[in-house]
């Protein structure tokens, strides 16, 4: 619509075809400015407290002292610092391979010298997995004994690997000479599949001790003599030995003759 002097009378009212006349919707003139954005509002209750990050942290402290725990009652033990000595600071055993040895032919040569520590047995495991020595080679003992429970696993790595044994040292120029293999380490030696007797070469065995006192000693004592008698039993030897070292305290060196007998040496080699 128009007015009296033909301009557009913006403020007039249209005409509905289905009803009365209305006011035009008015034009904006500028962009319709956003409302702004409500601040949060809290009921005025209290934050909730993160049980779940408190929950996390609580199990995590308990697994550490958990852990700290069970490494201080390890650590406490009479024999722990001798067990982490021996296999981690200084082992009280040594290794040297051999090559072009008479013993066994073409067969390799591991020659073992030293105490048998409390953690020997898994020293001498890594040993042998690091020489890769296969059936029928030979562990080189010298050694005065130590650790009777380690001696006796050694033999039975030993044995379970299809190896022989045999008592003997590598001079400087690298032959093998005579030596000794006495208490504990008669038992590593008893692991061969083959056992190698050199000539010069002496094995030792006495009574061994219990540090239990009392009605426990002798509980202890017949434990462990089951225990012996079981394994040189399995490992084809005669109980004989046995006899032989709950003869004396002392070492006693068994003759050549009576070593065989006790098949504690199945193959004596008179001279490299």
């Amino acid at each position: 619509m128009t007015t009296d002097d033909g301009q557009p009378n913006h403020n007039a009212f249209r005409h509905s075809p289905t009803g009365p006349r209305v006011a035009p919707r008015p034009r904006p003139d500028r962009p319709a400015v956003q409302p702004p954005r409500q601040a949060h509002v809290t009921d005025g209750s209290p934050p909730r407290f993160p049980w779940r990050r408190l929950a996390s942290a609580i199990f995590i402290v308990a697994i550490l002292l958990s852990a700290g725990i069970r490494a201080y009652r390890d650590m406490s033990r009479p024999d722990a610092w001798s067990f982490w000595k021996d296999q981690y600071v200084s082992s009280s055993l040594s290794s040297a391979l051999v090559a072009n040895t008479a013993i066994n032919g073409d067969h390799a040569v591991l020659a073992v010298r030293g105490e048998i520590g409390p953690a020997a047995a898994i020293w001498l495991r890594e040993r042998l997995d690091e020489a890769h020595l296969k059936p029928g080679d030979v562990v080189l003992l010298s050694s005065p004994g130590g650790n009777l429970d380690q001696g006796v696993l050694m033999g039975e790595i030993i044995r379970a690997r299809g190896l022989s044994t045999a008592v003997g040292a590598v001079d400087k120029s690298g032959r093998i000479r005579p030596a000794s293999c006495a208490s504990a380490c008669v038992f590593t030696f008893a692991g061969g599949q083959t056992r190698y007797g050199l000539d010069g070469s002496a094995l030792g065995v006495h009574r061994f001790t219990s540090a239990a006192r009392g009605d426990d000693a002798v509980a202890d004592t017949q434990r462990v003599t089951g225990a012996i008698l079981g394994y040189v039993t399995r490992m084809g030897i005669s109980p004989q030995v046995i006899e032989a070292m709950s003869q004396t305290r002392d070492i006693r060196w068994l003759e050549p003759n009576e070593a065989e007998a006790m098949k504690l040496v199945t193959t004596p080699i008179k001279a490299l």
